[in-house]
């Protein structure tokens, strides 16, 4: 579709000679004679680009530029005028014009000029379609008790500096707090700086955290800014900050402390504010027992502490969760929109989700994949969940029959654990290979093995 632009001019010879330029460069030309007219036909049609001119009858260019920017904040407009002046073009640059071309027109300039403010314009729109994507990415789903709870601590520690813990397993959604608390401070205007502790080698992470001089090491051709130094006047969240050596521990610990260090190779002190969101989903109060974690860096971070919930402590928000993924999932592939049969959705919700929200989020990606039409059965969810629906129902009558196992959570283990045996049984009692076939992570799996109480056999 070509873009549509509209020309407003009181002068028929212009319309017309601005017409026969722009058809030949394969815009859509539309016309207006004064403001009043203007904004009928930008509400009628909404084109892509205004060519307003500034002296007219009824309504001149710049009173009709000041309601087409309330009215449409993000249309392009470039103004014209025989009788410019410095004065006018700023004026109308402040109201919101993108640009000011003088008459007569300089036809090669002002192709040039349509060109590039349309191609802003598309640049704009493509930036607010990546943010919106971005940002569905890190809503935070769920109307639980638990979740409703969360979210109220996260308005009111939001507005503050304070450092935050955020805790919890993985997969759970740490870093949408993080998210959430950063967007929510006076601080969204500036950057979230994110680093995974665990994914960079110990020898590393200092240079990634603090950057480095010219020369501090082999390879180190050029001075390079750290995350804290990107992060400045915004917020850095340090993931799995668990796995960060004590030596790393230690200057992160004086960041919090004085707003300030020095790159790696450095003498020159660098001062930054930062607000530092850190997350784990190791126990630190053990971590610092064992002499793996600094407790008064501990102290430092946990000024406010947030835990996020497992799944299987908000089953009632999986509705909501597979409604939000279908969307986003079937809208990244351009598939048809889906829905989940509700027999598949009761199956869901009886699978406690050793893996989380990211477990869920990858089987419904699968599912949008590999289901044929419109409608998710239970056919097509993975074998497990079946065989736990099918336990949960064998439970269920074995008590409804006068079997006592006490309450639903100890039933439900004890079919966990059976069906765990089972399986491990069944793959020579090989722990990777079982959690394989169960799609659990093998560090869930020896986790529960341990919880059992099984005895692995060799």
């Amino acid at each position: 579709m070509n873009d549509r632009i509209l020309v407003v001019d009181d002068e028929e010879s212009i319309r017309t000679s601005l017409a026969g330029i722009l058809e030949d460069e394969g815009f859509t030309v539309i016309f207006a004679n004064d403001g009043v007219q203007a904004l009928e036909m930008v509400r009628k049609e909404l084109p892509d680009l205004v060519l307003l001119d500034i002296w007219m009858p009824r309504m001149d260019g710049l009173a009709t530029l000041e309601k087409l920017k309330e009215l449409y904040p993000t249309l392009m407009v470039i103004m014209m005028s025989g009788h410019g002046t410095i004065e006018t073009a700023v004026k109308s640059t402040k109201i919101g014009a993108h640009d000011f071309v003088e008459k007569p027109l300089s036809l090669e300039k002002l192709i040039v000029v349509v060109n590039n403010a349309l191609k802003m314009s598309r640049l704009a729109a493509e930036n607010d379609s990546l943010r919106n994507l971005t940002q569905q990415d890190h809503l935070m789903i769920g109307n639980a008790p638990v979740m409703q709870k969360l979210k109220e601590q996260i308005k009111l520690v939001a507005a503050t500096n304070a450092s935050v813990l955020i805790t919890g397993e993985n997969g759970t959604g740490k870093e949408l707090v993080a998210h959430a608390i950063h967007y929510n401070s006076q601080r969204r205007d500036k950057a979230l700086v994110e680093i995974n502790c665990a994914a960079i080698h110990e020898e590393l992470i200092e240079s990634e955290l603090f950057g480095h001089e010219r020369g501090a090491f082999t390879g180190a051709v050029a001075q390079k800014k750290g995350r804290f130094d990107l992060a400045d006047g915004g917020t850095i969240f340090l993931d799995e900050i668990g796995d960060m050596s004590l030596k790393t521990q230690a200057k992160v610990l004086r960041i919090l402390q004085e707003r300030k260090f020095e790159r790696v190779g450095g003498t020159r002190t660098v001062e930054v504010d930062v607000r530092v969101i850190a997350a784990t989903n190791k126990h630190l109060d053990e971590e610092i027992k064992s002499g793996h974690f600094r407790e008064d860096l501990f102290y430092r971070l946990n000024v406010v502490p947030f835990k996020v919930p497992p799944l299987r402590e908000r089953k009632e928000d999986i509705p909501l969760l597979l409604e939000h993924f279908l969307n986003q999932f079937c809208q990244r592939e351009g598939r048809e929109r889906k829905t989940v049969a509700p027999e598949a959705v009761a199956m869901m919700q009886n699978y406690d989700w050793p893996g989380n929200v990211r477990e869920l989020k990858n089987i419904v990606e699968r599912l949008v994949i590999m289901s044929p039409g419109k409608t998710v059965t239970a056919s097509h969810l993975p074998d497990y969940l079946s065989d736990v629906a099918v336990a949960n129902q064998t439970d269920a009558g074995k008590l409804a029959g006068g079997m006592d196992r006490g309450t639903l959570r100890e039933a439900r283990e004890e079919f966990e654990k059976e069906f765990i045996i089972q399986k491990l049984e069944e793959n020579n009692w090989n722990v990777t290979k079982t959690a394989e076939v169960i799609e659990l992570e093998r560090s869930n799996l020896y986790r529960k093995i341990k919880s059992y109480g099984i005895d692995v056999k060799k």
